[in-house]
């Protein structure tokens, strides 16, 4: 009598499931593991000791760095994600507002010009510019 009991593998499908399962776990760990070591060089609050310690001890022994770590940082870990992302936002907005600026919006110098262009054709009356010019430089 045969006293092996193969759980998954007299299943195929129970068996992809545990394949499954152990690949995600092991993508998890490698994300926060990753995540840590950004964090550690990310806090400006750390002396370069105390950087080069959590960082030897998450090499050495990852698994217990990794859980050292998120126990004793992990809720500063949070708010320096935050404040980075932030940081992000703003660059990437301020770009985006210089860009827009650049291409996208007239100066009043442009508008004047256009605006005393059409005058001098003839489009538009002496009164109905001077309404224009101020709703331009106001």
């Amino acid at each position: 009598m045969n006293a092996h009991v193969y759980l998954a593998y007299d299943y195929p499908l129970l068996g992809a499931f545990w394949t499954v399962l152990w690949i995600v776990l092991w993508v998890a760990w490698f994300c926060l593991l990753f995540r840590v070591i950004a964090d550690i060089f990310r806090d400006d609050t750390l002396s370069g000791w105390a950087k080069a310690g959590w960082l030897i001890l998450t090499i050495l022994l990852p698994f217990l760095g990794v859980f050292v770590y998120v126990l004793a940082r992990g809720r500063s870990m949070g708010a320096r994600e935050r404040r980075h992302l932030q940081a992000q936002q703003q660059a990437f907005d301020a770009y985006v507002r210089e860009a827009a600026g650049s291409t996208g919006r007239r100066s009043e110098a442009d508008e004047l010009m256009k605006l005393s262009e059409i005058r001098a054709r003839g489009d538009i009356s002496d009164e109905e510019f001077r309404r224009a010019k101020e709703k331009i430089l106001h």
